[in-house]
């Protein structure tokens, strides 16, 4: 029978369950990829299991985030990353060194291999055709120590490319397409196939871009064949032996269908707030612009700075516009120097920052009150670039260029009468330098992990109770991320390795308070809309919320990672059976639901929910092993029980 690639790649580390939409299955992980703001607490839970060294073929950590080293705290979190990565077998890249998915791209990435992340954008693997997962932090931990990842078995969409993409448009205006098309959940539940002849005519880190920034449908995954192109990117980077060649059966089947003609597409801007907010740059053209910054994780490869670099070489960026460049990775900004590319940024007064991710994650490069912020990045979310109200505009490189000089959100193509369009060939042979890599050794196994005072354990949470009373802490809307959960930035970040000092800014933007009245309340409840806890794989989203005692959400639709998290971490993940519930529920109202932990026990699907006077039904959407996690409280208390038996 035909397979697409994904059934492939799925069947090839199947080890528990049936491939049938919907039913839970596990997989065996080849790599893992950890980055420094959420791998400090992954690597605490590593540590907790007990294991003396990591199971997997390759286990990365790279410290791309937390790079700001205003005080102790990050500095001491990276010497215990370090040391930790020394002691259990892990890769380990070093501050500057860049990005975890652009480096493990160049380095270690290789065709038909699962990878878990405990970072949303790790799909940008799809590049060199990995199955690649993003997920929280204690699922990578228990992949790290050799347990087999679990998720629904996902759909496949494939999607047929045809033609090429004109000028002035690149593979961000052909996932901002994607975008438009389905939003920030239309592909819930789905790994996305690319196929067709246009994808032959999409670079390796065109793919990447494209993979990247399908996290933010909602995807599970992306993938694309393996081929030709794919070999070029492994001939370039000097690992012609780690190639093969791999693509779908002929004449095999998706479970939908869509297509796209690449000569159709043009110029898209995603709008404030929402990578979903995609709109023909038309509709925003001439609004001025006071920040332009042009790399990330989804565009800060060799090809996107060096069409950057030609757009504006020559020139200078408009007057009272912040121009940024954010490589991403060292390898990157080594081969952007060595074609030439530095100077021409420099003298159209870019400020050339360090590899990683700095404005993404609201790590620095905030912008100021009311200013219009133009940038290459995966994300919009609210406040996430460290200022409120902040107006983020997602855009190709051509277009931020374009933008950078004139001052005002610019079509890229207004520029063709001026110049033509720089097409950026594939290096034919990069520059490689994996000085920043420390490798694991058998003599670095003996190295002694290494805390800092910022360093605090994992905290114990109590199994779940009989009957469970607490009070409704917080009600919000659809489309809450976990950016609005759990704030980052600089302020925030360093303290991922301490629960008790980050679970002081759950929900800050949303309700500063929100900490304190947990903290009164004992145990609590949050409500929520539709594709809650979209965003960022972030675990702590849920462990703080759970330190400070909130033991259910009761929403219309979770995010995919954040339900995970949440019976990770005990939190019951509940939906409404009637979602017109959701209108009657205030904060503050008393919540009561029954012999809670007898229904769990005996696989009860459905739970009735006391709500001051009135009762509600909610569906409880869970596999049998995440009711065992539950009812445990968590998915740690549960693996070392069954460790200690």
């Amino acid at each position: 029978m035909a397979k697409n690639l994904t059934e492939k790649i799925i069947e090839q580390h199947l080890v528990e369950g049936r491939m049938s939409a919907g039913e839970e299955i596990a997989m065996h992980i080849d790599h893992t990829l950890l980055q420094d703001a959420t791998g400090t607490m992954a690597m605490l839970e590593f540590e907790a299991l007990g294991i003396d060294r990591v199971k997997v073929e390759l286990a990365a950590q790279y410290v791309d985030h937390n790079l700001l080293q205003t005080d102790f705290k990050n500095a001491d979190d990276h010497k215990y990353l370090r040391s930790a990565c020394a002691h259990y077998g892990i890769h380990y890249s070093e501050p500057g060194n860049g990005i975890s998915h652009i480096v493990h791209m160049e380095r270690f990435g290789r065709p038909g291999l699962t990878m878990l992340g405990a970072d949303s954008h790790t799909p940008g693997a799809a590049a060199v055709s990995m199955l690649a997962i993003g997920a929280g932090g204690m699922d990578v931990a228990l992949a790290m120590a050799g347990y087999p990842y679990h998720l629904p078995y996902p759909k496949v969409l494939g999607v047929k490319l045809t033609g090429a993409l004109p000028d002035w448009v690149s593979a961000k205006d052909l996932i901002l397409e994607m975008l438009r098309r389905y939003d920030v959940k239309g592909c819930v539940g789905k790994v996305i196939e690319y196929y067709g002849p246009g994808v032959k005519t999409l670079s390796a880190t065109d793919r990447m871009t494209i993979g990247n920034m399908g996290t933010e449908l909602g995807a599970t995954s992306t993938i694309f064949p393996s081929d030709e192109l794919t070999r070029q990117w492994f001939q370039a980077q000097g690992r012609p032996g780690d190639w093969q060649v791999l693509h779908a059966d002929p004449g095999c089947s998706y479970d939908e269908y869509a297509e796209i003609d690449l000569s159709g597409v043009a110029p898209l801007i995603a709008c404030p707030t929402s990578p979903g907010n995609v709109k023909p740059i038309s509709e925003v053209a001439g609004t001025k612009v006071d920040q332009v910054i042009v790399g990330s994780s989804v565009n800060g490869t060799y090809r996107d700075l060096m069409v950057a670099v030609r757009i504006v070489e020559g020139r200078h960026a408009a007057p009272e516009l912040s121009f940024h460049v954010n490589p991403g990775s060292r390898q990157v900004l080594e081969n952007i120097a060595e074609s030439g590319g530095v100077m021409p940024l420099l003298l159209a007064g870019a400020r050339i920052h360090q590899s990683g991710c700095l404005g993404c994650i609201g790590m620095g490069q905030a912008p100021g009150t009311g200013q219009v912020s133009l940038r290459t990045f995966p994300r919009n979310f609210p406040g996430r670039s460290g200022t409120k109200g902040d107006q983020v505009y997602l855009c190709s490189p051509e277009t931020a260029a374009a933008s950078a000089l004139k001052g005002v959100i610019t079509d890229p193509r207004e520029l063709a009468s001026e110049m033509d369009y720089p097409r950026i060939p594939p290096l034919e042979k990069y520059i490689v330098d994996t000085s920043s890599l420390v490798f694991p050794t058998a003599e670095r196994l003996q190295t002694e992990v290494v805390r800092g005072p910022n360093i605090k354990p994992f905290p114990e949470f109590e199994p779940l109770p009989e009957t469970l009373e607490a009070r409704v802490a917080l009600k919000v809307e659809d489309n809450v991320s976990t950016d609005e959960i759990m704030p980052a930035g600089s302020k925030v970040l360093p303290l991922r390795s301490n629960i008790e000092a980050i679970s002081e800014y759950v929900f800050y933007q949303l309700d500063p308070d929100f900490h304190r009245r947990c903290k009164q309340l004992g145990q609590s409840v949050v409500v929520g809309g539709d594709n809650y806890g979209q965003g960022s794989s972030r675990e702590h989203a849920a462990l703080a919320p759970r330190f400070l005692g909130v033991r259910a959400k009761i929403v219309k639709s979770f995010a995919r990672i954040h339900k995970a998290n949440l019976c990770n971490f005990g939190i019951l993940p509940l939906t409404f059976k009637n979602p017109g519930d959701y209108a009657a529920i205030k904060a503050d109202d008393t919540v009561l639901i029954a012999a809670v932990r007898q229904q769990l026990e005996a696989g009860a699907t459905e739970l009735a929910v006391k709500i001051g006077n009135r009762e509600i039904m909610t569906l409880l959407e869970v596999s049998a092993r995440q009711r065992q996690h539950l009812l445990a409280g968590g998915t740690l208390n549960f693996v070392k029980q069954v460790i200690k038996k």
